[in-house]
């Protein structure tokens, strides 16, 4: 199958790109692995994205966007792509079911993944006080003691962020320091109402429907204690979704692509939005300004082929 414009990935940032690209005339196919929204599915409730004075379903939003972009021509292909390749006339896209997609320009807006931890409770309640973005839930948590996870920069940020929302804030790490810049550290460690429970392992996540405790572990006596969390927040990493296609262009050291202001890539043809990207906010909303921007500089590409 041929196009001219190709948006691997469906969430806010590969939606936006569809419909910006499709309303000015491009014919844009859109591959998505799963459900169209991308980790907005997987987020119970979003307060913070402009347009909506109630918080809105994660699932909704999503759907709204899908429609949206549904609305104005994208045409959307549920397929994983495990290679793609430049070919002469732009680029070759090869899905696991063996079908071959081609095109001349590509936004790639794969998204980014939070590396879970994998102990109990950690899965099933995510979402029901388990979350990986302190700045997405953090206000329902209000007057609550809730636990961070980690000990470098993000976890630290975090920390201070949920420390003006939470009654407590218990930072959980499994060295007797921190690992983020000093500057970070500093902070962390001047605000109040932040316990550090240093040589520590969370050991699982306490709750039926939602989080009510968190069981942590010191490495040192191996002697474990419950905390009466309503919330924890997992920062141990994220990893950008480029299996397939991290030889395309070139990438920071934790393996996000490096773009300009205009979402370009190293590769002329290519363009990135969203949380692939290498960028210090990683948001709903931050995702549709990459998307939009990405898909009138594929178009003023496009344009000069």
């Amino acid at each position: 199958m041929e196009c001219d414009l190709l948006i691997l990935g469906g969430g806010p940032g590969g939606l936006t790109a569809g419909m910006y690209a499709s309303r000015a005339g491009i014919p844009v196919l859109l591959i998505e692995k799963g459900i169209p929204g991308g980790q907005m599915t997987a987020t119970e409730l979003v307060d913070n994205y402009p347009g909506f004075v109630d918080p809105i379903l994660g699932m909704d939003l999503s759907e709204k966007m899908e429609a949206q972009a549904r609305k104005f021509g994208v045409e959307i292909q549920t397929e994983e792509i495990t290679r793609i390749e430049q070919v002469e006339k732009g680029f070759q896209l090869t899905a696991d079911s063996g079908k071959i997609y081609s095109c001349r320009a590509l936004i790639i807006a794969t998204g980014a993944s939070p590396v879970k931890l994998g102990i109990p409770g950690e899965i099933e309640l995510a979402g029901k006080g388990v979350s990986y973005c302190a700045v997405c839930d953090g206000p329902f948590f209000r007057d609550l003691e809730v636990a961070v996870i980690g000990g470098g920069d993000s976890a630290c940020e975090e920390a201070s962020y949920l420390s003006r929302l939470a009654s407590k804030v218990h930072l959980i790490h499994r060295r007797d320091n921190l690992r983020a810049v000093q500057h970070i550290q500093e902070k962390t460690l001047r605000e109040p109402n932040i316990e550090i429970h240093w040589s520590s392992l969370p050991v699982r996540v306490v709750g039926d429907r939602e989080v009510k405790g968190l069981v942590i572990r010191s490495v040192k006596d191996g002697s474990e204690q419950e905390l009466p969390v309503g919330g924890v927040f997992f920062y141990v990493g994220l990893y950008p979704n480029t299996k397939g296609f991290k030889h395309l262009v070139e990438t920071d050291a934790g393996g996000f692509i490096l773009t300009d202001e205009r979402m370009a890539c190293s590769r002329p043809g290519v363009f990135a939005a969203g949380d692939v990207r290498a960028k210090q906010l990683r948001q709903i909303s931050t995702a549709v300004g990459d998307g939009a921007t990405a898909a009138y500089t594929a178009e003023q590409y496009l344009q000069d082929l």
